[in-house]
């Protein structure tokens, strides 16, 4: 939590600096992040914030930018807090809150080991005014979950294993980036947008039961495609610039406006980010950025959603997690990639103290394209 904190103040700091620095010499808002049609030459390759993050620059009046990006998240090992426990500590001592219902154990028996996800996001941008630009994403999002069954309603023997597998068209997100300032080497501006309920909340698939049955059953919350809610998606950019280095930091969150058709909400999510970016050449960067973020329980319950499983308890989601990633970014300076931006970022985390048990993160890794005109 204190690491957490930190982060969370220092972000906050290099945003409220950043436009009482320049309040007295503002300038008229400019673009740095676009190609302009009138025959500017194209961006250096740190004009852009890491791939991993969104809405992070304006376009000038008329511009578009149309962008894809690529996504993958893998999760493994369970903690309880910040402990790591073994599968057989879960199957043994955890206890399953649908105990009591007909078929339940007292405890957990079937147990996940590891989840892929993989993400496809296609995305467009357009400005209307120097001062506002518009943004829409849609996704195509694809799941598996490795699990491990243990045989009867105690004791360590494995039954088995199963993957259960989701895919489909995620959530769609509407955004309109607002500038609130352009102060010589600073730039802010505000990021309002929503999420709309594209992705499906009723995925199936089989299970493998402690008695060795394989029935149908709904997917747990983490392993459907959408979240089933309307959700306001507020944000603050400020972004930095001088010579060959560039920085910036950035406060997003998803906050839940309704409730499923099931009867339950994905908890609200808080994100804090900060990078900072070297220029090798004009073509080319690399950076370096650090996120904590934190997210709340599942608040309600798809009736559903039933078994000795850790995924299908609401409790075992939401937690807080420190991550640090490292980027690379090429912008094209002439021929036929002029002006066509491509970007990776891998990160990995730091620490994480998760209502759990729950998986932990892996590692994630999201390749970009970008181009404007």
């Amino acid at each position: 939590m204190r690491i957490l904190n930190s982060v969370a103040l220092l972000t906050c700091g290099a945003i409220s600096a950043a436009a009482l620095t320049g309040a007295a010499n503002a300038e008229p808002l400019h673009n740095r992040a676009a190609i302009s049609s009138s025959g500017k030459p194209p961006i250096h390759a740190d004009s852009h914030a890491p791939i991993g993050v969104m809405g992070d620059h304006l376009h000038e009046k008329g511009e578009w930018m149309v962008s894809y990006r690529f996504m993958r998240m893998e999760m493994g090992d369970a903690r309880i807090g910040d402990d790591k426990v073994s599968p057989e500590t879960i199957a043994t001592t955890v206890p399953n809150r649908f105990f009591g219902v007909p078929g339940q154990p007292p405890t957990l028996r079937v147990v996940p080991l590891e989840m892929t996800m993989d993400m496809h996001m296609v995305g467009a941008m357009y400005a209307p005014s120097d001062r506002v630009t518009l943004m829409a994403m849609g996704s195509y999002v694809t799941k598996e979950m490795d699990h491990v069954t243990f045989a009867g309603p105690a004791g360590t023997v494995r039954r088995g294993n199963f993957t259960t597998k989701s895919s489909g068209i995620g959530d769609t997100r509407l955004t309109a980036l607002v500038g609130l300032g352009d102060w010589g080497a600073h730039h802010l501006h505000l990021n309002a947008g929503i999420s709309l309920p594209t992705g499906s909340i009723d995925e199936e698939d089989d299970i493998l039961t402690p008695l060795g049955t394989r029935p149908r059953a709904r997917l747990p919350y983490s392993m459907q495609n959408g979240s089933g809610t309307f959700d306001l998606l507020p944000g603050l950019t400020y972004t930095g610039h001088r010579a060959a280095i560039s920085w910036g930091a950035q406060y997003s969150g998803a906050i839940r406006l309704d409730e499923t058709d099931e009867g339950y909400t994905h908890g609200d999510r808080h994100q804090l980010t900060g990078w900072a970016g070297y220029r090798f050449a004009p073509s080319v960067s690399a950076s370096v950025r650090l996120s904590a973020e934190t997210s709340g329980k599942v608040d309600g319950r798809d009736a559903r959603i039933i078994g000795p499983v850790q995924t299908a308890d609401p409790d075992n989601y939401g937690g807080e997690r420190l991550t640090a990633a490292l980027g690379l970014n090429f912008v094209g300076q002439s021929g036929v990639m002029r002006g066509h931006r491509l970007a990776l970022e891998v990160g990995f985390p730091v620490y994480e103290d998760l209502n759990g048990p729950q998986m932990a993160h892996d590692y994630h890794l999201t390749l970009g394209y970008q181009k404007a005109f």
